[in-house]
């Protein structure tokens, strides 16, 4: 059985068991990979198991004792879980340091000033590490250099140029390898199942290899509609002349068949620029000589377009800033809009 029901990720599970029975575990860890690999899942699990009054020598929680209850309940008083708000482009200061009239006397740094009150020690997560802000992430170094005694602090982000040199280097960094093919099927399997739903062995096989390792991109592929947009793009990016006006339109379209709630249609947005990105990026991989595998819907329609590494290199910048401008939350509208415009221009 894998560690914590978590696919991929034993070996680093077993490297922290290790820590842990020799009394090495670190102050402060970076977790670094790909989004939907179970970072995330893999840091709430292992302050669990730290916290739990009885884990077991493989550094499993029990998920009996209080600590684990409260823990699951999300009401543990020596573990603290801090991520951007979904209508913020950054974590905000206050969530580290307190708000003005509490400066210093609230906040996570404050907080794992604290004495623990059921686990012997204090514990913290900080997602979305790659939206931290300067200054906030500024507000982090003494924490993290100089961590209270006994303290564990995750920031969980997904590459080193994302954060700050200064996080970097007072960080143990913990790469997460991808999700391989057969563990996104037994995962995806396992879900539909317990959704009462089957899905084709066919299907998921398909689903697993263009979601490159990423569970939430599966997750997200398992809406046929998605699916077989993929297709569609491709060969709307391989035409020329690219038609900005077609690219916006069935580009909103799909975002907005999400539904109204924002964080669905950015969740889509993100999967379409992805995608772009894997197009602009194999195109050039091909000119270059690069192996890179590529499925036969990828490989046919960059066979078909032509254009020089220059224009490449453009569309796939006018691509991640698009991407970073989803993360921002930009207007979704404009985005795509000058995001096509760019490109077709290109």
């Amino acid at each position: 059985m894998p560690w914590e029901g978590i696919l991929g990720h034993d070996l680093i599970a077993k490297q922290f068991a290790s820590a842990e029975a020799a009394g090495r575990i670190a102050g402060s860890y970076l977790f670094i990979g790909q989004e939907g690999v179970g970072k995330a899942t893999f840091a709430r699990s292992l302050i669990m198991a730290l916290a739990c009054q009885h884990s077991t020598d493989q550094l499993e929680a029990c998920r009996k004792c209080v600590s684990c209850v409260q823990a699951l309940a999300g009401t543990h008083p020596d573990i603290d879980i801090v991520q951007k708000p979904a209508e913020r482009t950054t974590i905000p200061l206050e969530a580290l340091i307190g708000s003005s009239d509490q400066k210093l006397r609230a906040g996570l740094c404050w907080r794992l000033l604290l004495r623990p009150q059921l686990a012997s020690r204090k514990f913290a997560v900080l997602l979305d590490a790659d939206h931290l802000s300067e200054e906030a992430a500024n507000c982090l170094l003494k924490t993290l250099e100089e961590p209270p005694p006994g303290a564990v602090l995750i920031l969980v982000g997904t590459t080193l140029e994302r954060q700050l040199p200064t996080i970097r280097s007072r960080c143990q960094v913990i790469r997460f390898p991808q999700l391989t093919d057969t563990m996104i099927k037994e995962i995806l399997q396992l879900e539909e199942i317990q959704n009462g739903q089957e899905i084709e062995e066919s299907t998921l096989t398909e689903i697993a290899r263009v979601a490159q390792g990423s569970l939430s991109k599966a997750r997200l592929f398992l809406d046929q509609e998605l699916a077989s947009f993929r297709s569609r793009l491709f060969k709307m990016l391989a035409e020329r002349p690219l038609r900005g006006v077609n690219l916006t339109r069935e580009t909103i379209g799909i975002v907005e068949a999400a539904g109204k709630e924002p964080s669905l249609r950015r969740a889509r947005l993100r999967l379409v620029l992805d995608l772009s990105i894997d197009f602009f990026r194999a195109k050039l991989y091909q000119m270059h000589g690069v192996r890179n595998p590529v499925d036969e819907i990828l490989a046919s329609t960059i066979d078909t377009w032509n254009a020089s590494p220059e224009q490449i290199t453009r569309c796939l910048e006018y691509s991640l800033d698009a991407r970073t401008g989803v993360d921002r939350n930009a207007n979704l509208g404009v985005l795509v809009d000058a995001w096509t415009a760019k490109i077709e221009r290109a």
